[in-house]
């Protein structure tokens, strides 16, 4: 029991604001992981993980069935629903994969200005415990492991400078990678993708669902920095 109640208190309890300089260098970190091409063919499949996700989640919120998720290693994913093949349901489930990273940013930078970066990490635990039981294949098994062992261990093991840069780090680059995914609809074979699909259940063109996901990504781009920047600077 006393273990079970340190574990609370450290998830409970608020940790202190880490020096600028730390926040400065998790969001240079966030930045080239996303903006250099090597780099961001692995990380990519953390955006992968919370798009599948979103849909996931949205499915199940709207009352479709769920039948899994897949991750493949090209960075795409598939969320397979089941469900009537129009309505509300429907378009949210479609609607939610871009927009859940810097959705999902944006409440991470809320939980860090609060001061509660353990509170952060083991919820990020949770949902890819959760997304973790939706996987239907061996790479997305792999993907989803390997995320979550790495949040596992700077939670546990790690100190609470290394948290918090950690933290700041992963808040960074779900807010500046759920960016870069909407834009790249423009330069490359939309086939199958989701504002094509929304264009069809909506009748509303394919290219006013990407300046939609775009305003949403980038307002949240907006308020996740204003939260993460230290209160010194902050308008």
């Amino acid at each position: 029991m006393s273990m079970v109640a340190e574990i609370w208190h450290r998830i409970v309890g608020t940790q202190p604001v880490p020096p600028a300089w730390i926040v400065g260098i998790s969001a240079l970190a966030a930045l080239l992981a996303v903006c250099v091409q090597g780099s961001w063919r692995l990380s990519r499949n953390v955006i992968t993980i919370a798009h599948e996700g979103g849909h996931a989640l949205v499915s199940l919120l709207s009352g479709r069935r769920l039948d899994g998720i897949r991750l493949h290693a090209d960075t795409s994913g598939v969320t397979y629903t089941r469900g009537r093949s129009t309505g509300p349901g429907m378009v949210a489930t479609a609607a939610a994969g871009y927009v859940a990273p810097p959705l999902l940013g944006a409440g991470a930078a809320a939980l860090l200005a609060a001061g509660h970066v353990t509170a952060m990490l083991w919820l990020a635990l949770v949902l890819l415990a959760v997304t973790f039981l939706a996987i239907r294949n061996a790479y997305g098994v792999l993907a989803v492991l390997i995320t979550a062992g790495a949040v596992l261990a700077v939670s546990w093991l790690a100190t609470p400078e290394v948290q918090a840069g950690f933290g700041y780090a992963c808040c960074w680059f779900l807010l500046l990678g759920g960016v870069r995914p909407i834009f790249e609809l423009s330069r490359r074979r939309r086939r199958l993708s989701d504002i094509d699909q929304l264009a069809k259940l909506t009748r509303v063109p394919a290219g006013v669902w990407q300046f939609l996901f775009a305003l949403i990504a980038l307002a949240a781009l907006a308020l996740g920095a204003w939260l993460l920047a230290p209160s010194s600077v902050r308008l």
